[in-house]
């Protein structure tokens, strides 16, 4: 592994800790503010929504400044925010300390995988970049498990005041490993217009739809896992354990294919998601094929993440950085999508088992555009040759 992207999955381990660890301790927050739990489940939505609207304006803001600096300044953000919520007296300060603390995660992932693909060969950029983002998925694996048992243990403090060494070693990473990269120059006006290429928007909707179907089922997985599958809920961590893997090989696996595959990749793995999402219903009532199903979710779902993070960068010429992070912001805004959808399912009285096929609606049609985002950019292309073509003959 090259240094710069051990330091940006370093990075990458804290951010992802910080924004699922808050799941794990909403029951201790509420009983700590003597809040009701949906309302300390606002600090999970706030970040999320902070994360799509509010890290876009802060890398437009960042558009002149050397990307090392601009993830050093990300990741004195993330230390003092979490000091912040460690130290938070009451709930508003506390979810304003998660606002600011937002900022940072789609801002770094965004100009982060950015520098992840530049410090690489061409060739190998979606696996840099998957690289870095194995640190946020290790995060599901090791450090919101053990985040979780720690606040748990000594109190929720105790877990943010953990992510902030994390945060220390990650910023000094970036300063000791990761090259000086100028950013190229920005003009407002050139940068809304290059993400508003059709290539760039459908990326976006992409990956939006990507989130909501995967969230549609992940929010409510622990009650499928419980009521429908009957496993204890000592087991139910083990299964998201299983999950954490899955994921973890999903991403790599991921971003070696799309290097090697390009985004055809990419539309293979929704309609495997398709597939795998009509027969859960099934699976859900047999451990075992549960089991194998949730690792194999897992995997699929993750291994498209790293190819379409590359792909906003590779259409947004010219808008690099601000592409790339509102990718991040497409991720978040599908998180919250999927997870309205999984209750409008359920609160319509449709059960548990509904949930996968509304996910593998939404995975079909995921599918379809994908596969239309294919065939545009060769229609693209034959225009464009078609063009040079007729330049050089005149």
């Amino acid at each position: 592994m090259r240094k710069p992207l051990l330091a940006l999955a370093i990075a990458a381990f804290g951010i992802g800790t910080t924004e699922f660890i808050i799941m794990g301790l909403l029951p201790d927050l509420a009983r700590d503010f003597a809040v009701s739990i949906p309302k300390a489940g606002t600090l999970v939505s706030a970040y999320a929504l902070a994360v799509t609207v509010g890290s876009p304006l802060v890398v437009l803001a960042l558009a002149k400044v050397d990307r090392k600096r601009a993830l050093i300044l990300l990741m004195s953000i993330f230390i003092l925010g979490n000091a912040a919520c460690a130290l938070a007296p009451n709930f508003h300060l506390l979810l304003l300390a998660r606002i600011c603390t937002a900022l940072s995660h789609g801002s770094f992932f965004g100009i982060g995988s950015i520098v992840a693909a530049n410090v690489v060969p061409r060739e190998q950029r979606a696996r840099a970049v998957a690289i870095m983002f194995s640190g946020l998925t290790l995060a599901n694996v090791l450090g919101v498990p053990a985040g979780t048992a720690l606040g748990q243990a000594f109190g929720w403090r105790a877990a943010f005041w953990a992510i902030v060494p994390i945060g220390i070693l990650a910023g000094a990473g970036v300063w000791a490993l990761v090259p000086h990269q100028h950013s190229e120059p920005v003009h407002l006006k050139h940068e809304l217009k290059s993400v508003m290429r059709r290539g760039v928007l459908t990326t976006l909707l992409i990956s939006t739809m990507s989130s909501a179907a995967m969230f549609c089922v992940l929010t409510y997985i622990t009650p499928i896992l419980e009521i429908v599958t009957h496993i204890t809920p000592h087991g139910v961590t083990g299964v998201l354990v299983l999950f954490g893997v899955a994921i973890t090989v999903g991403n790599l696996l991921g971003g070696i294919m799309a290097d090697s595959q390009g985004f055809r990749a990419v539309a293979i793995g929704f309609v495997a998601l398709t597939v795998l999402f009509a027969l859960m219903p099934i699976a859900e009532l047999h451990v075992l094929a549960m089991l194998l199903v949730i690792a194999l979710w897992g995997m699929l779902h993750f291994a498209v993440g790293a190819p379409l993070q590359t792909r906003v960068v590779d259409q947004a010429r010219g808008a690099q950085n601000l592409a790339s992070t509102l990718n991040q912001g497409a991720f978040n805004l599908g998180n919250a999508l999927g997870a309205a959808l999984g209750a409008l399912v359920l609160t319509h009285g449709f059960g548990y088992r509904a949930l996968s096929l509304a996910s593998a609606v939404v995975a079909a049609l995921t599918a379809g555009l994908t596969v239309l985002a294919i065939v545009w950019e060769r229609e693209d292309k034959k225009k464009s040759d078609d063009h040079l073509r007729f330049s050089m003959g005149h």
